[in-house]
């Protein structure tokens, strides 16, 4: 058995048209299961027949804004899957063909293997650094990665997310599934649990997915912020594998492949997004030397930290 589970928050028509190609794989999902924030916006959103329509096969639970964690959320989810495989996915990733489910399942003929993630394609209109991102940490080419790797990949051994994610149900449990509380990153700190237990992780590189964002300068910043949080809640994670190293390696090749394509006038863009990302991410690290009012100005998820 295979179920999909999705949280959601103000969906807009991707999460139909994602709904209506699950319901074309040549593996067809079990059951769906909605995790959605705020009943107003669902309610919304299902005011057009056609959406009201897609949403007729899945199981729809409710919380409040404030019941939302990036890890407890998805725990819920799984509490209602009896499946021996769950895929994660977000409301704003879809599949690129009728046979993405069958593909990401695939890894799963070895035992090891305790979660596999789909490759993200850039959609249609996203800027040129946009798509070099999705290069960079989404080649065309398969991998496993296992705790053999950490020494050679570093940070990227952990790298998984639940954008796209397939996860064995028994393992899933006999780790005790996602952090209960987290403000970002609940993928790879479980990814972290999963290699230090001696399992597996597969990157199904033919399973895909159109996911991309046109963030701003700022929503960067206010991103990368959680991102640096994140991280300094969890040092058993990521206190020992540098991610800035990798960081730096992306910017310099993403700098020079806009140069060599023609695309020099992005370069100052991209620039000043990177610094607003580092500068937030810096923030994010160090988070417990400021005021908690202005992390949560600076946060993209300031309900997080309470009253």
């Amino acid at each position: 058995m295979v179920d999909v589970i999705i949280p959601t928050y103000k969906p807009n028509g991707e999460l139909a048209v994602i709904l209506d190609m699950l319901s074309r794989q040549t593996l067809k999902p079990d059951k769906i299961i909605i995790i959605n924030t705020e009943k107003k916006y669902m309610d919304e959103f299902m005011k057009e027949p056609e959406r009201r329509d897609a949403l007729k096969s899945a199981e729809i639970h409710h919380i409040g804004r404030d019941e939302f964690d990036h890890g407890a959320t998805r725990n819920m989810g799984a509490a209602y899957s009896k499946a021996d495989i769950m895929i994660f996915m977000t409301q704003d990733a879809i599949p690129c063909d009728d046979s993405f489910v069958e593909k990401l399942l695939t890894p799963f003929a070895d035992e090891k293997i305790a979660l596999s993630y789909a490759r993200q394609l850039p959609k249609a209109g996203s800027t040129e650094e946009e798509r070099l991102a999705r290069e960079f940490n989404y080649p065309d080419a398969p991998a496993v990665k296992s705790a053999k790797d950490r020494d050679r990949l570093g940070i990227k051994t952990y790298f998984c997310s639940n954008v796209s994610c397939a996860y064995r149900r028994s393992i899933f449990d006999e780790l005790g599934g996602f952090v209960g509380k987290t403000i970002f990153n609940e993928d790879m700190i479980y990814a972290a649990a999963v290699v230090g237990a001696g399992y597996s992780i597969a990157y199904a590189a033919d399973a895909k997915v159109y996911h991309s964002h046109s963030y701003t300068p700022a929503m960067q910043f206010h991103r990368n912020v959680d991102i640096g949080i994140s991280q300094a809640e969890h040092p058993e994670v990521f206190g020992g594998l540098s991610s800035e190293s990798e960081g730096k390696r992306f910017v310099t090749e993403t700098i020079g492949k806009l140069i060599k394509g023609g695309h020099s006038g992005r370069v100052p863009v991209y620039i000043w997004s990177v610094i607003c990302r580092y500068a937030g991410f810096l923030i994010g690290k160090n988070y417990r030397i400021f005021p908690k009012a202005f992390i949560k100005k600076c946060s993209m998820s300031p309900e997080y930290f309470g009253g």
